[in-house]
């Protein structure tokens, strides 16, 4: 996800997009536990992406 997608976005979309992310990190850390998980760069990106969104409703708030 790029942060230039992010702007294009509204505030409520992005609310939810964080929450889809955080949602989806609990799930991969879940797996990762249980050894299910078979992409392990996965929980990185999912962090960065959750931190481009943040950043971007950081921005709007100021």
């Amino acid at each position: 996800m790029k942060a230039d997608e992010l702007r294009g976005k509204t505030t409520e979309e992005l609310e939810g997009e964080l929450q889809s992310l955080k949602e989806t990190l609990f799930n991969q850390r879940f797996r990762s536990v249980l050894g299910q998980q078979e992409d392990t760069t996965r929980i990185g990106k999912i962090r960065k992406d959750i931190a481009r969104v943040k950043t971007v409703l950081q921005g709007r708030s100021q």
